[in-house]
């Protein structure tokens, strides 16, 4: 079994009702209960009034499908759905699943009626994004108080691909410290700036060009 490394500071939440935790001594079905779980936190996670997921979409999310069968995927749902924690829609698209909530049972009373506000988006799973805790931790070594003040500093500051791209490359050179780190995203960060000044530049030089050409064709030299 896979060690689980815990939960961080930086993680997003799903919220699940209350209700739901009151049912788990009745949902007795591995199946049922991931099947619920994952569609709360899918159409958690979506924007919009009208928020479902398709059969469809759920087969293509390859890392949930790793952890059950289509069959397991089609019993989860029904159990789901006889139960009364999910509601089903069958949409010429396929198969619509929603939360049964207050919205969740005005959206699907919506598409069964055939409301386009009801239409069947489709979505992709929350992106995760590279936590810069677990990087440096598996990466560099134990974090102290200092390192993780200022990896959350970092983290205001610089987009989660620099601080994975800058741990790789300090990975690479064998300078396992935050220093050399750090370095790198100051390095970039300034390498972009001197980059925009010279497209500025670029940019007024090729307009004071212009410009010339044009005051020499309206007003030529003899």
């Amino acid at each position: 079994m896979h060690t689980f490394a815990g939960f961080t500071s930086s993680e997003t939440f799903t919220q699940v009702p209350d209700t739901l935790f009151r049912l788990l001594g009745e949902i007795d079905n591995l199946y049922e209960l991931k099947v619920t779980f994952y569609v709360l936190w899918r159409i958690e996670h979506m924007e919009g009034a009208s928020r479902q997921i398709c059969r469809t979409q759920i087969l293509e999310d390859e890392n949930f499908m790793q952890a059950i069968t289509p069959l397991g995927l089609d019993a989860g749902l029904d159990l789901a759905v006889k139960r009364g924690t999910l509601l089903a829609v069958n949409h010429k698209t396929g198969a619509f699943y929603f939360i049964n909530s207050p919205r969740g049972r005005v959206s699907a009373v919506a598409m069964q009626k055939g409301d386009r506000r009801a239409s069947a988006s489709a979505s992709t799973p929350p992106r995760e994004v590279p936590n810069i805790f677990r990087l440096y931790e598996e990466n560099i070594g134990p974090l102290t108080p200092l390192i993780a003040d200022a990896l959350k500093d970092a983290e205001k500051t610089y987009s989660p691909e620099w601080l994975a791209e800058a741990v790789e490359m300090a990975v690479k050179q064998n300078a396992r410290k935050w220093s050399y780190i750090e370095a790198i995203l100051r390095r970039r960060k300034e390498e972009g700036r001197a980059e925009k000044q010279n497209r500025r530049d670029t940019e007024t030089n090729t307009g004071g060009d212009v410009a010339r050409k044009i005051e020499d064709f309206l007003n030529p030299r003899r």
